[in-house]
């Protein structure tokens, strides 16, 4: 089939979908409580359905009076007897995939369920409606006149009992129909590849000839890749290799810290970024609009959406409530109840609505990775726009950071300690600390009451890290490549203090 013809066919048969997402844009509360009522009936039969009484649920006040709010440690035992073999324990089909995850947090790993409805209407689901959205909004897309560049997880997936586990991506591009990797670069051979550093070859090699008009992989490792192919090559920006690559669909961090050093490897005025919002237990979240810095809500993907206030995390009066009953401008935890088997899981993700018509989110963090050591509540949110703030003052780049509480001592007053890997260092780090400082003031009220007069907070201690710290810091926890991350914000300093040490920093 000639290219261009291609390209029109596949545009129109993925704008087809919009009506459909029109549906629960228009009445988002009703398809919220009809996945509700398909998931309990759907799973009446299975060990936990009897147990819950899943056969006479009717209404939502039913189920959220049944079953408790659960994290993983609460369902890690009776997904172990799913992984050894048992079946109908929480989900009627068969549980053939596990995704494989550490999280960012915990070393101990997560085997989060994949059933065959949570690959095709949640996450293949997602991929159309991603480029449905996407098409939508930019008509003269030519999208698929060439090659999507996709960049996943670097774990390949491992057989245990019957059932196989590894990285979501792995266990995505094992699955994936033919014309999905017609349509891909690199092969599936390659993107399987377990050695990250030897993948990075691989890639270059494989996609440098090809016609890519898109990229999809989560900002940090995308850039590694990116600034080898600058150096392979030798050439300037990518559009000297890919004149026509038009969109590049990020997640699994903030893009935030990483923006300014796109720019520059994509120095071209309209090029569009998207974002999307997914995770080993499903897909979430899309950007349905050309530069908006939020993403709509997917209502429709066999995922039953709950929220708890984060003033009310973890206390006695904890209660989470349906999306019907959500406000804008609320830090909220996600619970969710899924197509896969998860029954009103915490995921560990915060979020903020920016619209409650449509439903329009902004993720702000994770539910451990704060800082509140003193009473100040600092969120990601606040760390990643301060820092966006402060680098646009002193015209300085940021590679990687974390940060985490110096706690008080008869020495030493409480504060907040930051190691910074900069791309482009600032010329003054004392006067980078002072309006970083300011910066967080004025996000947050909290952490400003804290640092009146320095009474509780002392000014922020920077510390400024050597090249390639973090990228190091990752490989000796084996955690190159797909969505492992740096923890920004801890409320301990178990990851700061290896940290030091690897920067020859000795308290």
């Amino acid at each position: 089939m000639p290219i261009p013809l291609f390209n029109s066919i596949a545009s129109w048969l993925l704008k087809k979908r919009y009506h459909q997402i029109e549906l629960f844009l228009k009445y988002p509360d009703e398809v919220q409580n009809e996945v509700l009522q398909q998931l309990v009936s759907f799973a009446k039969d299975t060990e936990l359905g009897k147990q819950c009484g899943f056969e006479s649920i009717d209404s939502y006040q039913d189920f959220s009076d049944r079953l408790p709010i659960v994290n993983y440690e609460g369902i890690a035992n009776t997904i172990e007897r799913t992984r050894r073999g048992e079946q109908n324990v929480f989900w009627p089909t068969q549980i053939k995939w596990f995704a494989k995850s550490s999280g960012t947090t915990n070393a101990k790993s997560k085997f989060i369920p994949v059933s065959i409805e949570a690959l095709e209407d949640c996450h293949y689901k997602s991929g159309k409606d991603l480029l449905c959205l996407y098409l939508n909004n930019n008509e003269n897309s030519q999208l698929f006149t060439g090659k999507g560049l996709r960049l996943g997880g670097s774990k390949e997936l491992y057989e245990d009992n019957g059932t196989f586990f590894g990285d979501l991506s792995a266990i995505l591009i094992d699955n994936m129909p033919l014309w999905a990797e017609y349509s891909s670069t690199p092969s599936n051979r390659v993107s399987l590849m377990g050695d990250w550093e030897s993948k990075l070859g691989a890639i270059i090699q494989e996609s440098v000839a090809e016609n890519v008009t898109s990229m999809a992989g989560v900002p940090s490792w995308m850039l590694v890749l990116l600034n080898e192919v600058i150096k392979t090559t030798g050439k300037n920006h990518l559009f000297e290799i890919w004149p026509n690559l038009e969109v590049y669909f990020h997640g699994g961090v903030s893009f935030a810290p990483y923006k300014e050093q796109y720019k520059k490897l994509l120095p071209r005025k309209h090029f569009r970024y998207y974002e999307i919002y997914n995770a080993s237990e499903g897909f979430f979240g899309i950007q349905d609009r050309n530069n908006a810095d939020d993403l709509l809500l997917m209502l429709d993907y066999g995922i039953f959406y709950e929220f708890i206030p984060m003033d009310l995390y973890g206390k006695e009066n904890q209660r989470a409530i349906p999306i019907w009953e959500v406000k804008t401008g609320v830090n909220y935890a996600v619970v969710i109840t899924t197509n896969a088997g998860l029954w009103r899981y915490k995921i560990g993700d915060t979020v903020r609505f920016t619209s409650t018509s449509p439903y329009r989110i902004k993720v702000t963090g994770r539910t451990k990775h704060h800082i509140n050591a003193f009473g100040e509540e600092l969120i990601i949110e606040n760390a990643e726009e301060a820092l966006r703030q402060v680098c646009k003052k002193t015209n300085a780049q940021i590679k990687d950071y974390t940060a985490a509480p110096i706690f008080m001592n008869q020495s030493e007053k409480g504060g907040h300690e930051w190691l910074i890997e900069f791309g482009k260092p600032p010329e003054d780090i004392d006067y980078f600390t002072e309006f970083l400082d300011n910066a967080l003031k004025s996000l947050n009220s909290d952490y400003e009451a804290k640092r009146y007069n320095n009474m509780t907070l002392g000014m922020p201690k920077i510390h400024v890290a050597r090249e390639h710290l973090f990228y190091e810091w990752l490989k000796c926890n084996d955690k190159l490549g797909g969505q492992h991350k740096i923890p920004r914000l801890c409320n301990n300093r178990k990851y700061m203090e290896e940290l030091l040490q690897m920067n020859g920093i000795t308290k």
